[in-house]
């Protein structure tokens, strides 16, 4: 790769608002990006330089997708269009801003269309919350391949740009839980010139600029945080052959990853003189220590499509490349074509987080909507976002691999700024901010102690099995923020939705008081997600003694503000490594702690995360992968699945019959019968069809925070918040 610029992974990227603005700044601010000719016209515009294509309708607040980008670009001084939603049958609706000067850039929105259209069960949902008046139907399936087609179609000439989660999710070959099969690349089949994985900021400000100076598309190979396709072997670098894996018997002597292709000959050389099959050769050779000049070489499409095991191999060899500090550079082969997918961006700095959320949002949906209801908006319309990342490395999640998990954080004055712009502009204000954090509700200012460590950490989480002795777990600045955010005229109350790190919250008793006495609208949600060590050391969660100190905590200080306020825990059906018995146990555990859930949802086999390669390989990638190496057992047919559900409502009589089944199946019949301590009784009610829980009423109740114990309403998804 001659001329490639990438920068040593340990070195500071320039500042996302040091560019030199394009000439089109000469335009202003819009108060709306134009999503029409006649807004365009408005503006003085004759041609969109960059046009976003959406799955979501349009709303200008920072917890959209595309306003976050949309809004970055213009302030560099693009024109930028939208085109939301749009009919995809053909190319017509595709046309209507005209040709972008620049690029398309095509996302699916803040959600995978495939997670967003169907459930868990592969059933196709009715709703969808990202749309006027909540209406399903309105995007394709793998919708961002799609729009990428018909930009194509629309403007064969004009360079096309993925973005979003469900590129970034799709930007290898990926396991497709809704065709059971191993997809190629979305870059591939959408016929893009480029992917941009992760938070885009930095990659796509540095991307326009060099588009509007004249490069080709096809020449801008350098940018972290990005993915393209060539034939070419690239010059001047160290390859690393991470193809292959051990076998039983004869062992393959080329099958550590960290040796390079070009040392083959002597690993084989080496492997002629083991004849008892000894360990093969670990040649370290000095290139190695050039990581901004290696490269990894995963095993290709067609292996990984047609081996789970080779699979579960290279998505473990992803998730080992995803620090930005240490992260070398991928490669995977698709037929004739190499899929290269560059090191992640370098995380935004608190300044540059700032930069982007203090644009002009209006903060509500484009007024082409008028009145109509968007359930995304209307859930997040009086939330703040204050960081993102996680580093909690919950395997079923796919925030890592979306946002990383090193925490980028904005300054307390730009989310308090924040929320008074929200107080004076956004209609229906009452005082009540719904949400002041992020992906994770606690994990705010919270970092590595020494940036050395962080920059050469490989671990996939810092809070599993313990959290690590490195990780500084001061909660005094979110403290310090939430008492800010109260004291503001015409705050009355700040609640905390987002997720809650519990195992991480218990580390700071002043922070667990603080939340509790002024944040919590009688209950809290949490996510212990299951009682059995199996289960748990496969989603890398803590053990139930963490949810029992923090609930020890919680009730202390609920009792001490004179409060009556209760945990709504979440729990997860099905997740690869639980059995049967493990679902037995979970189950005894919601009985003997009253707690009766009327939704849940099983495991969802996201791509690209380390779960659903363990649904589909059978194999545990958090471990060295090898053909004989751990098993791990998943629900995957229907009428075991549907068990799993049944467990977490064994309260539901259209359950008994199954679980009394299932119980003499597994040899657990003690557990039928109408005592406190047996899971389901002998008899049946005579109507169990139509069931309704008598608690479900209470669903009001828990929304305005009057929860009573037993009336848990639950609904989770294994999927990072829809932010």
């Amino acid at each position: 790769m001659a001329g490639h610029r990438d920068r040593h992974p340990g070195m500071r990227a320039p500042a996302i608002y040091d560019y030199n603005r394009y000439w089109a700044e000469c335009f202003g601010v819009a108060a709306q990006l134009p999503m029409s000719v006649k807004e365009m016209d408005a503006l003085g515009w004759d041609s969109c330089d960059i046009i976003i294509v959406t799955g979501d309708a349009y709303v200008d607040h920072p917890s959209f997708g595309m306003a976050i980008i949309g809004r970055l670009l213009e302030a560099q001084g693009f024109r930028v269009g939208i085109i939301a939603q749009p009919d995809w049958q053909g190319a017509d609706d595709f046309r209507q801003l005209g040709k972008p000067n620049l690029y398309f850039g095509v996302a699916a929105g803040n959600m995978d269309s495939m997670i967003n259209r169907y459930t868990a069960d592969r059933k196709i949902r009715n709703d969808d919350a990202y749309t006027p008046h909540g209406i399903g139907g309105k995007r394709p399936d793998r919708c961002s391949l799609v729009y990428a087609q018909r930009c194509r179609q629309a403007f064969g000439d004009v360079p096309v740009v993925l973005g979003g989660i469900e590129a970034s999710l799709r930007r290898v070959a990926h396991y497709d839980y809704w065709q059971d099969g191993v997809r190629r690349s979305i870059l591939l089949d959408a016929a893009a010139d480029m992917l941009v994985y992760g938070n885009a900021e930095r990659a796509i400000v540095e991307i326009s600029h060099r588009l509007a100076r004249g490069e080709a598309i096809a020449d801008i190979t350098d940018v972290r945080g990005t993915a393209f396709l060539r034939r070419d072997e690239p010059e001047g670098w160290w390859e690393v052959d991470s193809t292959r894996i051990d076998r039983p018997g004869r062992v393959d002597h080329v099958v550590n990853p960290y040796v390079s292709t070009q040392d083959r000959a002597r690993c084989q050389d080496q492997a002629a003189q083991d004849a008892d099959g000894g360990e093969a050769l670990r040649f370290v050779p000095d290139a190695r220590n050039n990581r901004a000049r290696t490269v990894i070489r995963l095993p290709s499409f067609e292996k990984v499509r047609n081996d789970a095991v080779l699979y579960a191999h290279a998505n473990r060899v992803l998730h080992l490349e995803t620090n930005p500090g240490n992260a070398r550079a991928l490669v995977q082969a698709h037929g004739e074509k190499d899929l290269w997918l560059n090191p992640p961006p370098i995380p935004l700095s608190t300044a540059e987080m700032d930069y982007v959320f203090g644009m002009p949002f209006s903060r509500v949906p484009h007024e082409s909507y008028g009145d109509a209801r968007i359930p995304a908006y209307e859930m997040i319309r009086f939330s703040v976002n204050i960081m993102r990342g996680c580093f909690g490395g919950c395997t079923f999640c796919s925030i890592t691999e979306h946002e990383g998990r090193i925490i980028q954080n904005r300054s307390q004055e730009s989310i308090l700024r924040e929320i008074e712009v929200m107080r004076d502009k956004v209609p229906g204000f009452t005082g009540v901010v719904s949400d002041l954090g992020g992906p994770t509700a606690n994990m705010y200012r919270i970092a590595c102690k020494s940036k050395a460590i962080e920059t050469a950490c490989r671990r996939p989480s810092c809070v599993y099995p313990g959290i690590c002795e490195n990780l500084n777990t001061d909660h005094s600045a979110l403290i310090e923020l939430y008492r800010g955010a109260r004291a503001i005229d015409g705050v009355k109350k700040v609640l905390i939705s987002s997720g809650l790190r519990y195992d991480l919250a218990v580390e700071s008793p002043k922070y667990v008081e603080e939340l509790v006495t002024h944040h919590v609208g009688g209950y809290l949600k949490i996510a212990p997600e299951h009682t059995e060590q199996g289960p748990l050391s496969k989603m890398m969660k803590p053990g139930m003694g963490s949810y029992d100190r923090f609930k020890a905590l919680f009730e202390k200080y609920s009792r001490k503000a004179g409060k009556e306020q209760y945990l709504i825990p979440y729990f997860i059906a099905a997740h690869p490594g639980t059995t049967d018995e493990d679902m037995l146990n979970l189950a005894l555990w919601l009985k003997q702690n009253g707690f009766r859930a009327d939704q849940v949802q099983n495991f969802y086999p996201s791509p690209m995360a380390t779960a659903t390669a363990m649904y589909h390989s059978g194999k545990n990638p958090l471990k060295r992968i090898r053909r004989d190496s751990e098993e791990v057992g998943t629900a995957k047919g229907e009428k075991q699945r549907r068990l799993h559900k049944a467990f977490l409502r064994y309260h539901d009589p259209a359950n008994w019959p199954m679980l009394r089944s299932a119980l003499k199946e597994m040899g657990r019949e003690e557990m039928i019968g109408n005592g406190k301590q047996q899971l389901v009784p002998t008899y049946q009610p005579r109507d169990t069809g139509s069931y309704h829980s008598p608690r479900r009423k209470n669903s009001y109740q828990a929304r305005s925070g009057r929860v009573k114990k037993g009336s848990l309403l639950t609904q989770h998804t294994g999927l990072p918040p829809r932010k």
